[in-house]
């Protein structure tokens, strides 16, 4: 892995919209700038892009959908991004805002934080582009019956399916919507992508694992009714009945800022509770 250089001593700061994460901003920034790094306070959707720009780390402070929002902001800057989770789970976040380490951070930071990267990917649609570090959702309108889906996987056509809609997943977001679709979990250095469809109306569906280098091609095939784009969650765009939504890798990586080397599987047990027994859970 790489390690991060601190040369600006410049770090700014993604803000939750929520009350709890700005509690928190105030006491972090202080201790920052205690140390003589000087701190861009962003909120949630807007802030100045060149003071970003400076900035050799983005703190982001809320959730995982706050951090999915910070990095749409900076993968084309290249600058890390370094999770504190003052919301509920917490998965892809660095630390947890109680998290004892947290008072050392400038300390680690003039040391060098471990720089991990991510896949994320790019989707072409109605002649615009968009980013998702998690996942890519093409789900059908406002009708009530399922919807024939049509799959491609670059120049093959790979499945038709009645169903709600489909999931396209990086690793990262393989512990997201899509497990809860019934996808698989993809350790994040494995190099590709899942697909899985939403609510199929088949006995014979199953998630599909591609190679990161896929082009994944999604039509909506019906008259019904057409269909809305969702990128990590947010509604981009309608899509129109028979027009193509093409998925594949984005041309940049997302840069995580890491105290230490992630274990994913200790990861997924403190988080997920992956592997934990029922009757311990129970109890």
């Amino acid at each position: 892995m790489k390690t991060l250089s601190f040369a600006r001593r410049s770090v700014a700061i993604h803000l939750s919209s929520r009350e709890s994460a700005h509690a928190y901003a105030k006491q972090f920034v202080a201790m920052l700038e205690a140390r003589s790094i000087s701190c861009v306070v962003l909120d949630d959707r807007t802030g100045d892009p060149e003071a970003l720009a400076q900035a050799d780390l983005l703190v982001s402070i809320g959730g995982d959908g706050t951090l999915l929002r910070a990095a749409r902001r900076v993968v084309d800057l290249g600058i890390p991004i370094l999770g504190i989770n003052t919301g509920r789970l917490g998965f892809l976040t660095e630390f947890d805002s109680d998290d004892p380490r947290i008072v050392q951070l400038p300390d680690l930071l003039d040391r060098g934080l471990l720089i991990e990267e991510r896949v994320a990917l790019q989707v072409e649609a109605r002649g615009e582009k968009h980013f998702a570090l998690n996942d890519v959702v093409v789900r059908k309108g406002d009708i009530a019956r399922v919807v024939p889906f049509r799959l491609h996987l670059d120049d093959e056509e790979a499945v038709g399916v009645p169903a709600d809609g489909i999931c396209v997943c990086t690793p990262t977001g393989s512990t997201a919507y899509f497990l809860s679709a019934g996808g698989s979990l993809i350790s994040p250095r494995v190099d590709a992508f899942g697909v899985v469809p939403l609510l199929p109306h088949t006995l014979f569906s199953r998630p599909l694992i591609v190679a990161g280098d896929a082009r994944v091609t999604i039509l909506c095939d019906a008259d019904l009714g057409g269909a809305h784009l969702e990128c990590d969650g947010d509604v981009v765009t309608e899509i129109a009945p028979n027009e193509p939504v093409v998925v594949y890798r984005y041309p940049r990586s997302v840069r995580f800022a890491r105290v230490e080397a992630l274990r994913f599987f200790e990861r997924l047990e403190a988080k997920l509770r992956w592997g934990a027994s029922i009757v311990e859970t129970v109890r």
